[in-house]
């Protein structure tokens, strides 16, 4: 990084030759760079079932109100798909730890994850006070999780709690967990994108508010040769600015 109001020997003369070269370029030779450098094509998204659903469907038209060149070939499930073998431009991820590989990645966001349940649930079983208090209750699982049973919370005082859960519903998609807690099923943890609305509408309820779930963060992971696409650089971009203000929680 270059402080400001520091001169920089040579910076003068290549920005002189930058502006010499392009005026030495012809009207064609500029539309083809400004064609090339303009986002158009297709790009191939991949994203969880749950936020391509909820969060990305939605925003993807003022994304492409903005760049109508584009084509978008939208992919949503909830395995992990190998970008490169599976022709994917970009991907987005919700995960509290990103696994080592050779892709970049950019954060974008943080959602926080939430303990819900039915009121109705919670009048025929009571409501728990601490995370043990679990063990006596039907609790939803997310199948591709890394521990699915296995719920960790930090508690009001910053200690630690480990909870092997039991229940008789395990899913690998957020979406149906949510119906099944709002059908008064059990208790089950869930994005905070993926419950805002029920939990403001009061179909569901929040479970042990002050005990804290790790929040998942949301990136943008694409190739490395994909780094200078000016389509995936918009797509970036355009998460990046619209996740600049905190939507969630």
């Amino acid at each position: 990084m270059v402080a400001a109001g520091i001169a920089v020997p040579g910076a003068r003369h290549e920005a002189t030759s930058r502006r010499s070269a392009w005026t030495a370029q012809g009207p064609t030779d500029r539309a083809v760079a400004e064609q090339q450098a303009r986002p158009a094509g297709s790009l191939r998204v991949n994203a969880p079932m749950a936020f391509g659903a909820l969060e990305l469907a939605h925003w993807l038209p003022p994304f492409l109100a903005r760049y109508p060149e584009l084509r978008i070939d939208l992919v949503c499930n909830d395995r992990i798909v190998d970008l490169i073998e599976d022709g994917f431009d970009v991907a987005l991820r919700l995960t509290s730890k990103l696994p080592d590989s050779t892709l970049i990645a950019r954060r974008l966001a943080s959602s926080g994850v939430a303990l819900v349940a039915a009121p109705a649930y919670l009048e025929r079983h009571g409501a728990p006070h601490t995370p043990q208090d679990l063990l006596a209750h039907n609790c939803l699982s997310y199948t591709l999780a890394a521990q699915p049973r296995d719920w960790d919370f930090t508690g009001p005082d910053g200690a630690a709690h480990h909870v092997s859960v039991q229940g008789n519903l395990q899913a690998n998609t957020g979406i149906a967990l949510r119906a099944a807690a709002v059908g008064g099923l059990g208790i089950a943890a869930a994005a905070a994108f993926i419950v805002r609305d029920e939990l403001a509408g009061g179909g569901l309820v929040r479970v042990l508010p002050d005990y804290a779930i790790a929040p998942r963060e949301l990136y943008a992971l694409y190739p490395q040769n994909r780094h200078l696409s000016p389509k995936v650089r918009a797509f970036v971009d355009f998460a990046a600015e619209l996740y600049r203000t905190r939507r969630w929680d």
